[in-house]
């Protein structure tokens, strides 16, 4: 078998290197041409590293037969498609549990406690002329943790350190979990002081987290999303921080990345994070060394370290 692998997308510089050291490799998003390169030479590559695949780029691939995809999340892969096509796909899971409940609890205490505004007020030279205001604290909270998989169960730890009640939701109750379950996304939002929001994108969790969600969390409420953008219904989140009908919110992810609603700029009840969950240098190094492992595998006829399909 051939061993052509297409990259799509730019990944991580030590991943890249692997790749072009094991398999015949070719960047993708190098091409000026991308459409005129893939007319010409589509069939040759078996396997692709990388998201961003879709039926239309399948179908440019006729002889593709595996794509590891470089990420927890891939939403930006169609999986049912490629279930059809006899297709395997792979994710990076697990090697980047710790690095996004350490930013996931950041977030939270940098909201709680206003860090970056008491940067600010710093550096701008208020403080001689008053105190910060008083702001809030974890200890003591219910914190409402929407999809408790593997991240959302670290995060869970990290938050009951923090002396926080945890409950849950998600598609079904889960044994062996000491958590409160909820199978009402509006009645946990009611009886919780955080939402985090821990979820995969696509189109089952599609503004998962509504206006009446939203509602219900209250203007005592704050909101933590580290899932995808999607997930949220941003103009109601929008809206809801604009007019103080939540205590605030901080955002990892955005419904148009890397495009920020403007509203949001001017407030101060907001955290805002250019989609940094897992981005340290520990964890992506761990996440391409997955994707290459995951195409070794698939080479070599072994079985997939962490197939998604």
């Amino acid at each position: 078998m051939t061993n052509k692998v297409l990259i799509t997308q730019k990944l991580l510089d030590s991943c890249e290197k692997a790749i072009f050291e094991k398999f015949d490799a070719t960047r993708l998003y190098e091409k000026a041409d991308r459409d005129a390169f893939l007319t010409e030479n589509g069939a040759s590559f078996i396997a692709i590293a990388g998201g961003n695949v879709d039926p239309a780029l399948m179908d440019r691939m006729p002889n593709l037969k595996m794509i590891s995809n470089f990420g927890v999340g891939y939403d930006s892969i169609d999986t049912a498609e490629a279930k059809k096509r006899d297709i395997r796909v792979t994710n990076t899971p697990n090697v980047l549990n710790d690095a996004m409940a350490e930013i996931t609890i950041g977030l939270m205490v940098g909201l709680a406690r206003r860090i970056p505004q008491a940067d600010q007020f710093v550096r701008q030279g208020k403080w001689p002329g008053g105190n910060f205001p008083l702001q809030s604290e974890l200890t003591g909270k219910t914190v409402g943790i929407v999809g408790l998989g593997r991240i959302g169960k670290e995060i869970a730890e990290r938050c009951q350190a923090m002396k926080m009640r945890v409950v849950y939701y998600g598609r079904r109750k889960q044994t062996g979990i000491p958590h409160v379950y909820y199978d009402k996304l509006v009645e946990m939002a009611r009886d919780s002081d955080w939402l985090v929001v821990i979820t995969p994108g696509g189109a089952a969790t599609d503004k998962l987290v509504s206006a009446d969600v939203i509602e219900a969390l209250g203007k005592d409420g704050f909101l933590v999303n580290m899932a995808r953008g999607t997930v949220v219904d941003e103009a109601a989140l929008v809206d809801a921080l604009v007019n103080n009908k939540i205590a605030g919110a901080a955002l990892d992810v955005f419904e148009k990345e890397p495009q920020v609603p403007e509203a949001l700029f001017g407030l101060d009840n907001v955290v805002l994070s250019p989609h940094q969950g897992s981005a340290t240098h520990q964890t992506r190094y761990a996440m391409g060394a997955l994707v290459v492992d995951n195409l070794s595998a698939f080479f070599n006829g072994d079985p997939l370290l962490t197939p998604v399909v």
